[in-house]
């Protein structure tokens, strides 16, 4: 080796750990301040997700500028949104599902269909009517989809501090809202097949069917498998090792194969594994992980992709539009069906508001689509807004409603 190249040898080095050193720095500003916000926000009676977010925007580029968005933050925070799906898939309660029946169902349905309309019809409005099937109609549609998801965490620990969540409203809201997230991933997953330009609508539904059935047949032999290593080595750290292996693989197969989001395969890949009996160790595991690191950098890296400097009047308009609609067409769709299924009024507008929280799902469905390129950053004002507003509402709300219609039999199943 000449001199000219030991040069640059070694100048390549030196950046490489430079560039190592900053990714720590990095890293440890992010965790730290993700958790000093989360603790503020919980004192504020606020998810600790909001705390994170609003980390994110404070040591970002929005405000202090201490961290930048980087392709290695942006590929921890993918994995973040993996691990989150995972566990959301494994705490599905399926037994609850069955017993739910129809009413959840359809509650679910109406959850997801009124704010898919709601969305796309609210971003025409603002930015003009498109033909179906432009880059405008998929992007109004994928506004939509944002809107359908409902994050019941919120809700359920509300019901519980006041004594009703085993009552029929509350059993109902918890249901709904677990099937509602596995309607709004199938719309999610056709929404960003169709904004494929080399497919069509039959490869769309061709694929989409493909891989439900292949996850249907296959993921029942996956869990009889599971079924026979759980009882050989139960509550060994086996289990949620190769847990997290099929949570990943699925994820692959998915975007590889079927052109299906990434997303999509980690929560089937939970549902597939939520019956068995080690489940809940599975899910305590893959949330250590998730808790410490995955998680807060995906949630911070939102706050560091948020760009106000892109806000004008058009988009603060839209924000506020957004928020209503999303809160508003959550209470039409599901106090309505709920109505249809004998629900008295005041218990209709439980439901419709107990439906109304958004949260990681609605955050995670806008990360996929600004990496996709349907929406750019600075969409994310309306969502974290949305995340912020209906998160402090709704347990105001809730309160507010059973005081002023408490149900005695709710108060006795609590």
């Amino acid at each position: 080796m000449n001199r000219h190249n030991a040069i640059i040898y070694f100048c390549e080095r030196k950046m490489i750990n430079m560039e190592s050193y900053s990714i720590l720095r990095d890293l440890a500003i992010i965790i730290a301040s993700a958790k000093f916000m989360g603790i503020v926000a919980k004192k504020c009676k606020a998810p600790m997700v909001v705390g994170e977010i609003i980390a994110g925007l404070i040591i970002g580029p929005c405000l202090l500028g201490f961290v930048q968005q980087s392709d290695f933050i942006s590929k921890m925070a993918e994995i973040g949104v993996i691990l989150i799906m995972f566990s959301a898939g494994l705490e599905t309660n399926l037994k609850e599902l069955k017993k739910s029946g129809l009413i959840s169902l359809l509650i679910a349905f109406m959850g997801v269909l009124v704010p898919l309309i709601g969305g796309t019809i609210l971003y025409m409005a603002v930015y003009g009517w498109a033909a179906v099937g432009t880059d405008e109609f998929f992007k109004g549609l994928f506004i939509g989809c944002i809107m359908t998801a409902t994050s019941v965490g919120i809700t359920v620990e509300s019901l519980r501090e006041m004594g009703y969540l085993k009552g029929r409203v509350g059993q109902t809201i918890l249901s709904a809202a677990i099937i509602d997230d596995v309607i709004g991933i199938v719309a999610l997953t056709f929404v960003l097949g169709f904004k494929d330009p080399t497919n069509n609508t039959g490869k769309v539904l061709l694929s989409t069917f493909a891989f439900f059935a292949i996850a249907l047949i296959g993921g029942y032999i996956i869990y009889k498998i599971f079924l026979k290593i759980d009882a050989r080595y139960p509550h060994s750290r086996r289990i949620p090792i190769i847990g997290l292996a099929l949570c990943f693989v699925m994820a692959y197969c998915t975007e590889r194969y079927f052109g299906i989001a990434d997303i999509t395969g980690a929560y089937v890949a939970g549902i597939i594994l939520c019956n068995i009996r080690d489940a809940g160790y599975i899910d305590r595991k893959v949330t250590i992980n998730n808790y410490m690191i995955f998680g807060p950098i995906f949630f911070v890296g939102i706050g560091l992709k948020t760009d106000f400097s892109q806000i004008d009047p058009n988009m603060l308009l839209f924000s506020a539009g957004f928020v209503i609609v999303a809160m508003m067409t959550k209470i039409i769709g599901c106090g309505l069906v709920s109505k249809c299924c004998k629900f008295k009024n005041i218990d209709c507008l439980k439901i419709g508001v107990g439906m109304m929280t958004r949260g990681e799902v609605a955050l995670i469905i806008t990360q996929k689509g600004l990496s996709i390129g349907i929406i750019d950053s600075s969409y994310f004002t309306a969502v974290i807004l949305l995340i912020i507003i209906s998160s402090i509402s709704v347990p105001i709300l809730l309160k507010w409603l059973y005081t002023k219609a408490p149900d005695p039999v709710e108060t006795t199943a609590a």
